[in-house]
């Protein structure tokens, strides 16, 4: 069952700590907050792995879309923030090729000195239109 209005919440810890949601959906737009490596309960996944780290983050990402009834499609802009962009550049190109397939969305990436964790490689945020066809 999907859900279209509201928020979503992956149910983790600093969800409450840091007081905001994953996403907020706003008429036919859903904004997605930056998704990370971590599984249901909140342990971060893929210390020291970078593409363990792309792959659990796409999953949350998924899960996201799925709460709102949304497709990879429907993603039309996605901003990606990697710490040690330059050496994980060619990871990061082919898993977002991957993910989104044919699709093209906008897309920022960016590097970063730090994230929210000290074993935080990656984190990806994204914006959805529902109104885009599936």
């Amino acid at each position: 069952m999907t859900d279209q209005s509201g928020t979503f919440s992956h149910g983790v810890f600093w969800e409450e700590e840091y007081g905001y949601s994953q996403a907020v959906r706003v008429g036919s737009t859903i904004y997605i907050s930056g998704q990370l490596a971590h599984d249901d309960e909140g342990n971060f996944i893929g210390e020291g792995d970078f593409n363990a780290q792309l792959d659990a983050a796409f999953e949350n990402l998924d899960k996201v879309l799925a709460h709102f009834g949304a497709s990879r499609s429907q993603v039309v802009e996605d901003t990606a923030m990697v710490v040690g962009l330059q050496e994980n550049f060619d990871e990061l190109v082919a898993a977002h090729k991957a993910y989104f397939g044919d699709h093209r969305p906008a897309s920022t990436a960016f590097g970063v000195t730090a994230l929210a964790f000290p074993e935080q490689l990656f984190e990806i945020a994204a914006t959805v239109r529902l109104d885009v066809g599936a």
